[in-house]
């Protein structure tokens, strides 16, 4: 028996020391990155916002923020934000292209700094689902995007521990549900759920506002099955709207109720680049 135990001791070892050997495949979905040159200004254009300071609510993200300031009706909802969030106080910090490291590398350099806004509305992770270019690298794992995520939301709450976080679910994508990266998507926001506290952190997920009946997404919605045009936004708006407004605790009023409302927030009059 011992000179048997003996016999398998060589293999184990080998085993071992080769799983040892193996190299240790970091998380790049939390690692603080930032891009290229042009991103880099772009990046110091928001730091000078905050520095400005008057920013009731922050709005932080990829692609999908950024385009709140597209006028361009048929890609953005740059009318729907001069009506609805300008006249909060309201910053957009949303970057086309971003993933999860690059938001954590913003906010850790200064995107945060001079501003304390009663509300972060944030939505970021679907750049980090899907393949990189050449379509044979996964970019990040559900777990590993959600673990992006809840790095964004540890680094708000310990830069503005006295700011409510409303995390939305990232929005659903491609025509059909059956869309490889809708279902990483739906993964991602099942784990992210759980980072709502029900104190600083709200998590609301309103995906279901975007799709149709049969769990397809329109292109009066989505022109790309991505990225809104001003219908996506309008529906955006109306989801947030009064959620938004309890977290600043300003009064709600909705299109049924009278337009006056017994406390007016305060204005921002340098409009988000």
């Amino acid at each position: 028996m011992i000179s048997l135990l003996r016999s398998c001791r060589l293999p184990l070892v080998t085993l071992l020391v080769s799983a040892l050997a193996l190299p240790v495949i970091a998380n790049t979905a939390i690692q603080p990155a930032p891009r290229d040159a042009k991103w880099v200004v772009r990046h110091d254009g928001f730091v000078e916002i905050a520095k400005q300071g008057g920013v009731n609510v922050l709005f932080v993200g990829d692609s999908i923020t950024d385009a709140w300031r597209n006028a361009n009706p048929e890609r953005g909802g740059k009318a729907v934000w001069d009506r609805e969030f300008a006249p909060l106080g309201a910053a957009n910090f949303g970057i086309g292209g971003d993933r999860t490291q690059h938001v954590v590398w913003r906010l850790q350099n200064g995107e945060l700094n001079g501003i304390k806004p009663k509300a972060v509305v944030l939505m970021i992770g679907t750049n980090n689902t899907g393949f990189e270019p050449g379509g044979t690298t996964p970019r990040n794992s559900p777990a590993e995007v959600a673990a992006g995520v809840a790095a964004i939301v540890k680094t708000l709450r310990t830069q503005l521990p006295d700011t409510k976080i409303l995390l939305l679910a990232i929005f659903p994508r491609g025509e059909k549900p059956d869309h490889p990266q809708r279902q990483q998507v739906n993964e991602i926001n099942a784990t992210i759920a759980k980072l709502g506290d029900g104190k600083n952190v709200r998590y609301l997920d309103i995906s279901k506002k975007f799709l149709q009946s049969d769990g397809t997404i329109s292109k009066d919605v989505m022109h790309d099955f991505l990225h809104f045009g001003e219908k996506g936004y309008e529906i955006w708006a109306a989801a947030i709207k009064a959620p938004l407004a309890a977290m600043m605790k300003y009064p709600y009023t909705s299109p049924r109720q009278s337009s006056s409302a017994s406390e007016e927030p305060p204005t921002r009059n340098s409009p988000a680049r």
